[in-house]
């Protein structure tokens, strides 16, 4: 027989997907620790990591308005070829062809910030300390101009600002970071490490990452829906790895597909012939282990379509309304908005989760394009509205599933590679540290920010920032409290979330009470 598939590839792959259930030790010590893996949870929760690949400029979407560190921030920002400081608060957006009252500039195009009006007040419901080198009476704080979106979600307390996240060791100031006396994660500003270390814990290579390790931890409370514990709607992501748990991907058609299918009409490695020849590899080499092994994995694949899929076609679950449509706001093209197509595929399998029988699930989505190096007033006005029009679908989804308010059993929470520097490169922004992020969700404390807002501003003309270091902000936050606080709502007992994250006694507060 020929076969248009390459058999060592199969099996490989094959091979790759059986291990995925190794490493038992680890799960057993989760179980110990925790002591909550066999427990019945009474309820749904769902974690929804929403992740923005390339690092999301975090100084243009929350940013501080108090005149001093407004100051800094436009000194810093209004220069190059294309300024990137975005218009204070109040400022009217500015017709092409005329002349921008703040800047004095005259605007071209739609990709210039005098073009979209100032930045929209947020208020905190608690006020936010005044650190050092900042010359404030008080603090005051904005969303970007084209996440107009989310301040509903803000004032409505759904919605939290968590500030100065990002990868750490141990807490550690500018002082002992120049001087090399506190340790820091691997590889910083390197996209590939920093977004393994943001998803795993750990540089790129890592085989788990913390999202799967609590599916290990919680999964047998979704009985035979084990499979669908941990699910991607965006590729295989290291987030989702489990010890035991094997991430399983969905596509955001109306009727989803896993990566292996054998349902009718669907494809294998892009061929619809494909499942066909699979199957016949594998009756005539069924007398190898590893062939037996690819032939549970691919049978538990055909199995888990014809059961999502029926899942899918329930009422509660097609009545999941689309996402309304999306326009860009600098070409003013209607486009796809990628990460509410997946976020609209989240909601439907939150409708189906009550019929197969679920009780915890982490997902995980992304929408890429965030390295904003150059052109950044032409991407990220968009990314941002994108993320912005995707969280307010998604939050009205949830409230109406089937009747139901499901948004307080579902928390989604932003991660990003990095930051970018403070200054502007010309027209863009090159790699940093410390991000600011959102939570989203019926269970958050929201319409707050968490964590300490840091001073901003590059060390000149005798000011000496204790926050940023060559304009990168050294984060006060880690990931590690971040994700123990949304492990902690999710259910991980304390001692299991120690064992997730082994970093985690590093830093005085596990929990940083945002949900």
């Amino acid at each position: 027989m020929t076969s248009a598939i390459d058999r060592r590839h199969v099996l490989r792959l094959g091979g790759a997907l059986s291990m995925l259930g190794a490493g038992a030790p680890f799960a057993l010590q989760l179980a110990a620790a925790g002591q909550a893996a066999g427990q019945a949870a009474p309820d749904y929760k769902a974690l929804v990591c929403v992740f923005l690949f390339g690092g999301n400029d975090g100084h243009n979407t929350v940013l501080a308005t108090d005149p001093d560190t407004w100051g800094r921030y436009t000194t810093a920002r209004n220069a190059g070829q294309d300024p990137i400081a975005l218009m204070p608060p109040g400022a009217a957006p500015v017709a092409g062809g005329q002349v921008s009252p703040v800047t004095g500039r005259t605007v071209a195009a739609l990709n210039q910030p005098e073009a979209w009006g100032g930045v929209l007040p947020i208020t905190p419901l608690t006020a936010q300390p005044i650190p050092p080198g900042t010359n404030a009476a008080s603090r005051t704080f904005a969303l970007h101009p084209f996440m107009g979106a989310l301040t509903p979600l803000f004032q409505a307390r759904r919605l939290a600002v968590v500030a100065n996240v990002g990868s750490l060791v141990a807490p550690i100031t500018k002082a002992q970071y120049l001087a090399r006396t506190v340790p820091t994660p691997a590889s910083l500003f390197s996209h590939n490490d920093q977004q393994s270390i943001w998803q795993a814990s750990a540089a790129e290579g890592a085989q788990t990452g913390w999202g799967g390790r609590m599916g290990d931890l919680l999964a047998t409370q979704n009985g035979a829906s084990s499979l669908f514990t941990a699910v991607s709607t965006a590729g295989n992501a290291v987030f989702l790895s489990g010890q035991s748990v094997i991430q399983y991907q969905l596509s955001t058609a109306a009727q989803p597909a896993a990566v292996i299918s054998g349902a009718q009409g669907a494809s294998l490695f892009g061929s619809t012939a494909a499942p066909a020849q699979v199957r016949e590899l594998i009756q005539e080499t069924g007398q190898l282990n590893l062939a037996a092994d690819y032939a549970g994995v691919t049978t538990r694949s055909l199995s888990a379509t014809t059961t999502v899929n029926t899942a899918f076609s329930q009422a509660v679950v097609t009545g999941v309304a689309a996402p309304p449509a999306y326009t860009n706001p600098i070409t003013g093209a209607v486009e796809t908005n990628t990460l509410a197509l997946q976020l609209q595929t989240v909601a439907r399998m939150v409708a189906a989760g009550p019929s197969l029988g679920l009780r915890r699930q982490v997902f995980f989505v992304s929408l890429g394009g965030w390295d904003t190096h150059d052109f950044q007033n032409t991407s990220q006005p968009n990314l941002l509205n994108k993320v912005a029009h995707a969280l307010a679908y998604f939050d009205t989804a949830l409230s109406n599933i089937g009747g139901v308010d499901r948004r307080a059993e579902v928390t989604a929470f932003t991660a990003s590679d990095f930051s970018r520097g403070f200054a502007t490169n010309g027209d863009g922004t090159d790699h940093a540290w410390g991000n600011h992020h959102f939570v989203l969700g019926g269970a958050v404390r929201g319409g707050d920010i968490y964590g300490q807002y840091p001073t901003l501003g590059v060390d000149a003309g005798g000011f000496n920032n204790p926050d940023m270091t060559n304009g990168a902000l050294i984060p006060t936050t880690s990931v590690d409290q971040y994700a123990a606080t949304l492990g902690a709502w999710f259910g991980v007992a304390p001692a299991a979330l120690a064992a997730i994250f082994p970093r985690l006694g590093n830093f005085a507060r596990p929990n940083l009470g945002f949900v």
